[in-house]
C-alpha cells in the first residue's frame, strides 16, 4: 500500500510558495489587513477575558514589541552606512548649484513650517509599551548644545550599542568625507554593505504587518477605538503641512526665481508627477516619470539628467515634514518643553536626517529616533513613534512621496527659467506644454 508522504523537498517547496505569495500582496494592503485583524482581537479579547484568553492576548502584543525592538535593532546601523556611502559616492554639483540650493532650503522651509504647526496643534499619542519610561526637559539652550557635542565625540562603537544617533550621524559624516579619495574598491565594498543593511531594513519593514497587528491590539485593547481619532489627527497635521508645503511655501520660492505665476507649473508637476509619486511610494521608481516630464517641459538634458536623480536623494520636503511632526509628538506625549533656539536646532537637524533618508518606503519613519536623540527621548519611545508611523503610513508616506518627488520637477525647471531670467530672456509658462519661448 502506497502511502503520499510529504519529503524535505516538498515542505521546502510550501514554505517558498507561501512566501512568495505573501510578497506578491502590497505592503499597504499587509498593513491594512494587520491592523484591521488587531482591531478584532483586541474586541474579542478584552482586558477582562478569561485567563486563557489573555495568554492569547500576550502573544499578539509581543509582536508589536518585538517589532519595534528590531527596529531599534537595525535603525543605527542603517543610519551609518547610508550616510557614509551616500558621501563617499557623491559626485560634484557642477552646474546643479540652484537647484541643490533650492532643494535644500525647501526642504529647511518644511521642517520649520512642521514645527511652528505643532507648537499650533500639538498632539499627544497613546503608546502601548512606553508609558512607563519617564524623561526630563533639557534646561535650556546650553544644555542641549552640550548634550549635542558630548554625543559627536562619543566612541563610535559606543555610539552604535547606545543608539547615539547624532554621533552615528557625526561619525558617518567623517568616515564618508575621509573615504571621498578611497579606491573603487573600498567604495563599492561600503556600498555593498549599505544597500545589504537596507535589504534588512526591507525584511523588517515586510514584517510590518504583524508588528502593527500587535501594537493596534495593545492599544485598542487598552485605550479602545479612540485611539483611531488620535491616528487621523496626526494625519490631518501631517498633510495639512505638506499641502501648505506644496501650494503656498514652493510656489513662493519658484515666483521668487521666476518673478511669473507659479501655478501652473506647480499644477503640471503635481498631476504628472505627483500622483504617479503618490500611488508607487517611491521616489526612485518615479525618476523616469520625472525625467519624461522634463523632457516635456523643454528643459536642458545635460541638468535634469543630473538633478532628477539628485532629488531623489536630497529634496526631502515631505520627509522633514513626517521627522519633524512626529519628533514634535514624541515631545508632548513624554511631556517636554521646547524653546525656540531648540526648535531651531530640531529643524537643521530634520532638514539634514531628510537628506539621507533611506529609499525603502517609511524610510524617513526609521530617521525619527535621530531626531528624538536631539531632547534625550529614550530609543524605545523613538521606535513606537516609528511603528505609529507605519500604522498611517498608508497615506502619510504616499503624500510624502507625492510632494518629494513632484518639487523635483519644480525646482529642476525653476532654476531653468530663473536662469533664463538673469540673462535678460522673455520666457512664459505656458498652460499646456510649458515650454520656454525665448526671445533675443
Amino acid at each position: 500500500m502506497e502511502r503520499n508522504e510529504r519529503t524535505p523537498e516538498t515542505n521546502a517547496s510550501q514554505k517558498h510558495k507561501i512566501i512568495a505569495a505573501y510578497n506578491r500582496v502590497s505592503l499597504i494592503k499587509k498593513i491594512i489587513i494587520g491592523l484591521v485583524i488587531g482591531v478584532i482581537l483586541a474586541l474579542l479579547i478584552p482586558q477582562d477575558a478569561p485567563e486563557w484568553a489573555q495568554g492569547i492576548g500576550e502573544v499578539i502584543s509581543l509582536l508589536g514589541t518585538l517589532f519595534v525592538s528590531a527596529l531599534r535593532a537595525v535603525a543605527p546601523v542603517l543610519v551609518f552606512f547610508l550616510v557614509i556611502s551616500a558621501l563617499m559616492n557623491a559626485k560634484t554639483a557642477g552646474s546643479m548649484k540652484t537647484v541643490i540650493v533650492l532643494y535644500v532650503l525647501s526642504t529647511l522651509i518644511a521642517a520649520m513650517v512642521a514645527v511652528i504647526a505643532s507648537f499650533i496643534f500639538p498632539l499627544d499619542l497613546t503608546l502601548a509599551i512606553a508609558d512607563n519610561i519617564e524623561q526630563e526637559s533639557p534646561s535650556g539652550i546650553g544644555e542641549v548644545l552640550s548634550q549635542i557635542v558630548m554625543n559627536i565625540v562619543a566612541n563610535p562603537v559606543q555610539a552604535l550599542m547606545d543608539a547615539n544617533f547624532i554621533g552615528i550621524l557625526a561619525w558617518s559624516i567623517v568616515l564618508g568625507i575621509a573615504l571621498r579619495k578611497a579606491s573603487a574598491n573600498v567604495k563599492d565594498v561600503f556600498t555593498a554593505i549599505s544597500e545589504a543593511v537596507s535589504t534588512v531594513v526591507r525584511w523588517v519593514i515586510n514584517l510590518a504587518p504583524f508588528g502593527i497587528m500587535g501594537l493596534v491590539y495593545t492599544s485598542v485593547s487598552e485605550s479602545g477605538l479612540d485611539i483611531f481619532v488620535e491616528y487621523g489627527q496626526l494625519i490631518l497635521l501631517l498633510v495639512g503641512v505638506m499641502l501648505i508645503i506644496a501650494l503656498v511655501t514652493n510656489p513662493i520660492m519658484v515666483f521668487v526665481c521666476t518673478r511669473k505665476n507659479p501655478y501652473p507649473l506647480v499644477f503640471r508637476c503635481l498631476k504628472d508627477s505627483g500622483i504617479t509619486a503618490f500611488f508607487t511610494r517611491s521616489s526612485a521608481a518615479n525618476i523616469p516619470v520625472n525625467l519624461e516630464l522634463c523632457r516635456k517641459l523643454g528643459l536642458d538634458k545635460d541638468n535634469y539628467s543630473v538633478s532628477i536623480p539628485l532629488g531623489a536623494t536630497i529634496n526631502m520636503a515631505g520627509a522633514a515634514v513626517t521627522i519633524t511632526i512626529m519628533t514634535m509628538a514624541a515631545v508632548h506625549t513624554v511631556g517636554l518643553t521646547v524653546d525656540p533656539f531648540t526648535a531651531v536646532i530640531l529643524c537643521v537637524l530634520a532638514a539634514v536626517s531628510a537628506c539621507g533618508a533611506s529609499g525603502v518606503a517609511g524610510g524617513s519613519l526609521l530617521l525619527i529616533p535621530l531626531a528624538c536623540s536631539l531632547f534625550g527621548i529614550d530609543t524605545t519611545v523613538a521606535m513606537e513613534v516609528v511603528a505609529i508611523g507605519f500604522i498611517i503610513g498608508v497615506i502619510q508616506d504616499s503624500c510624502e512621496t507625492a510632494l518629494n518627488s513632484s518639487s523635483d520637477v519644480l525646482f529642476t525647471a525653476t532654476a531653468e527659467y530663473g536662469r533664463l531670467r538673469k540673462q535678460g530672456k522673455e520666457y512664459h509658462l505656458g498652460k499646456d506644454a510649458f515650454s520656454l519661448d525665448e526671445v533675443d
